[in-house]
């Protein structure tokens, strides 16, 4: 009973009584190592910045017990210093043991023997005659002193007693390890300005200098606000437009926006690392299979939120920066006609756009400038035509025509930027279904329109009011200037009929092509021959023209309406087009003038049409844009870029006179019927 007892548990009077449910409850509690008891929100005056800082990191040390140690090495200067006090202070004072019963008889008979030997020397010294009587003397002292030391034997040694360890006596030991000596650098520096600042500073002046920084930010914010923003204003007096051109705002996304872009194409390079080396690197080896056939190689796909409801309406390449290309958006619908979009992609980037911009119309036609490649001429399906600066954070145009200067009243089909002037004044031409060829050249704020031809219906009159006869005029769809003839361009119709034209005469045209049966969608010249350009239509026909003669040289019956054409800028006897049912066609002269080399389906979705197509001023590569805003980039197999194969012993030439060469030597095959006649 003692014993249960004894065993018995002690509550304690305030412990709480709990369920068994509520103690198998776990409860998990985590260990910090943060103080709870560190002041927070503590405030500094930083010397560097000159202003109040908060800091940002306290030291979570708590300091619960410090015992300073009083151990020194015994090398260091203090410790030799104590050693040599230590040994000097037992030579002067040493220790004296305690001595036993046969130490003590020992040390009486050195003592005996010590005082003997004295007598002896002097009586060695004394002479021989005494020595006798003290040689007997010394014997019978010595036979007493061992008799006496047989008589008394001496006590046992004293055993010494072993004590017991004291369980209480703590002893207390420390150890260090060696510091290092410290070594000093010192950097002389010019000293900094400094000046003499002084001040209370308490609760209220903290508060009272917050309050004036945000009342200092809301002012700037305001004054943001009031800086003229793009306003449209008439003059009552001259009934001129007067425009202000809205500044750029700057706000804290502008000053990552470079590093956010960098980042930004760090993480697409990643993810369409597959596509990159495709791009770079790949070459179909199934090409030398297939003959002379060759294939195209998807690569990326650029698409937008805002413009899968869009159509592509333009595609140009920047002359400067190899891998930008600008996309306008718009409607071939003519019956659903809502707004339109401007935008500039990069091949580093295919998620998302470099540049965006809306417009209330429909995007027809875009061309960039050749010396300035920030420049952008842009026409509309209202009529206008524009200028953008990408050079200006603004998502306005920088120039823009209007219905007093002189913009077109139908669609603008295409635009193409010209020398500049005598002035050196920046112009370009646009064309539309109005039959004005217009010139706009950029004169300080304003544009400045010119009407250089109109296209007028041949043999066509209409009744007009009171018997009247009004001559109709033609409407323009295409049009491109000659490459080293600065005076010369050609213009497609949707009549059908192609006109050579010359900026000197704006009554009359140099010749007129009978080229098609439907409208001329697009109109080009060979960037290599002089003589030759190529048109294309809606009558499903591709022709190749020399612009001396008025037959077509080639002919190509693709099947179904041919939306773009275009040359390649590496041969001058490749050429690319895209057809209204997603196909697109690669032709090589060269290689085979009857038939393309490769056809193949761009566009996999049903009622999707393929509308335009441009090749890459450097890289092997076509984009291709359709009607839900899609744009395709595709890489040429090798069969479709041959070049010259190289001959043993013979350099391969290379240059524009070969490509004019390899052009005049097809073309000659052809003419040869008409000579001979």
């Amino acid at each position: 009973e003692d014993w249960s007892a004894a065993r018995a548990a002690v509550r304690s009077p305030d412990q709480l009584e709990l369920t068994e449910a509520e103690l198998k409850v776990e409860v998990t509690r985590t260990l910090t190592a943060n103080n709870p008891h560190i002041p927070r929100d503590i405030v500094r005056f930083s010397f560097k910045e000159r202003a109040y800082k908060l800091v940002d990191s306290m030291d979570q040390t708590a300091v619960h017990f410090t015992l300073n140690g009083y151990l020194i090495h015994k090398d260091s200067d203090e410790g030799r210093r104590q050693s040599i006090r230590s040994s000097t202070e037992a030579e002067e004072t040493p220790v004296e043991e305690e001595k036993g019963p046969v130490e003590a008889s020992a040390e009486a008979t050195e003592e005996a023997e010590t005082k003997d030997e004295e007598p002896k020397e002097d009586a060695e010294a004394a002479g021989e005659g005494e020595g006798g009587r003290e040689e007997e003397g010394e014997g019978e002292k010595e036979a007493e002193a061992a008799e006496a030391a047989e008589a008394e034997e001496p006590p046992p040694p004293k055993v010494p007693e072993r004590k017991l360890a004291n369980q209480f006596n703590f002893i207390e030991r420390g150890s260090t390890t060696y510091h290092n000596p410290l070594r000093e650098k010192g950097l002389q520096t010019d000293p900094a300005p400094f000046e003499t600042f002084s001040d209370n500073v308490n609760q209220w002046f903290i508060y009272d200098a917050y309050v004036e920084e945000l009342e200092r930010m809301e002012k700037a914010k305001e004054k943001e606000k009031a800086k003229p923003v793009a306003v449209k204003k008439e003059d009552k007096k001259t009934g001129r437009k007067l425009s202000y051109v809205e500044p750029p705002l700057v706000d804290s996304l502008s000053k990552v926006a470079k590093a956010a872009k960098i980042a930004e194409r760090m993480v697409n390079l990643n993810t369409y690392d597959d596509i990159a080396q495709d791009f770079k690197y790949f070459e179909d080896a199934s090409d030398e299979f297939r003959g002379q056939k060759g294939t195209l190689l998807p690569l990326w796909k650029f698409q937008y939120e805002k413009t899968k409801k869009l159509a592509v309406t333009a595609l140009s390449w920047n002359p400067k920066y190899k891998d930008l290309f600008a996309v306008g958006y718009g409607s071939y619908d003519f019956m659903k006609q809502g707004h339109g979009m401007l935008l500039l992609y990069t091949l580093k980037n295919p998620s998302f756009p470099e540049y965006s911009f809306s417009s209330e119309s429909g995007v027809m036609c875009l061309d960039f400038h050749s010396d300035h490649p920030y420049l952008l001429a842009v026409g509309f399906y209202d009529g206008n035509v524009a200028i953008y600066n990408l050079k200006k954070a603004s998502s306005q145009p920088s120039y823009k025509s209007s219905a007093k200067s002189g913009k077109h009243t139908e669609p603008v089909w295409q635009v193409k930027w010209q020398k500049d002037d005598m002035d050196n004044n920046s112009n370009f031409f646009s064309v539309s279904s109005d039959g004005r060829i217009v010139s706009w050249t950029l004169v300080k704020n304003e544009l400045v329109h010119m009407d250089v031809i109109k296209l007028s219906a041949d043999e066509t009159t209409m009744q007009g009011p009171e018997g009247l006869q009004l001559q109709t005029l033609g409407s323009g769809t295409s049009f491109d200037f000659h490459k080293k003839i600065d005076y010369l361009f050609l213009v497609g119709t949707e009549e059908g009929k192609i006109y050579k034209c010359s900026k000197s005469y704006s009554s009359q045209f140099l010749d007129v092509f009978e080229a098609h049966h439907m409208a001329v969608d697009s109109i080009s010249w060979n960037p290599f021959h002089l003589k030759v350009f190529i048109s294309c239509s809606s009558d499903w026909t591709v022709k190749i023209w020399d612009h001396t003669i008025k037959t077509p040289l080639f002919v190509y019956d693709l099947g179904t309406a041919v939306g773009d054409v275009a040359w390649s800028p590496y041969s001058s006897t490749v050429f690319a087009a895209v057809t209204i049912d997603g196909q697109a066609h690669v032709f090589d002269l060269n290689v085979n003038k009857l038939e393309p080399l490769c056809t193949q389906l761009v566009v996999t979705r049903k009622k999707n049409k393929t509308t335009h197509i441009q090749f890459n001023p450097v890289y092997p590569i076509i984009i291709v844009g359709d009607e839900r805003g899609l744009i395709t980039c595709l890489k040429l197999s090798p069969n479709l870029r041959k070049m010259p194969k190289e001959k043993k012993g013979q350099e391969v030439k290379k240059g524009p006179e070969v490509e004019i060469a390899k052009l005049e030597k097809l073309l000659s095959v052809v003419r040869q019927p008409e000579s001979k006649e």
